[in-house]
């Protein structure tokens, strides 16, 4: 995987707003497939796997611009702005 973007240099130790999955599809009574951690601000939203694709709707409507995976044992994150990937967010 390519080196991180400067939005994805630190973890800030943002805590998951609803650690019990997605915000949006817990608010509509609907399932996801995996779930995104924002790492501006600790929303949690679905993958794009998923139907509703909360988590790229988070950074449309905030343009917080990075999430990292939040399923156990998975460490990658993701730059919307910078469209760049990496294999550790810590």
């Amino acid at each position: 995987m390519s080196t991180a973007c400067e939005h994805l240099v630190v973890d800030q130790g943002v805590s998951a707003k609803t650690p019990e999955g997605c915000e949006g599809c817990i608010a509509m009574g609907d399932g996801w497939v995996h779930l995104r951690l924002c790492l501006s601000c600790g929303h949690i939203g679905c993958c794009d796997s998923s139907k509703n694709k909360h988590a790229t709707a988070h950074f449309h409507s905030t343009e917080h611009p990075a999430i990292k995976s939040f399923q156990p044992g998975e460490e990658w994150g993701w730059c919307y702005v910078d469209e760049v990937m990496t294999d550790r967010v810590s």
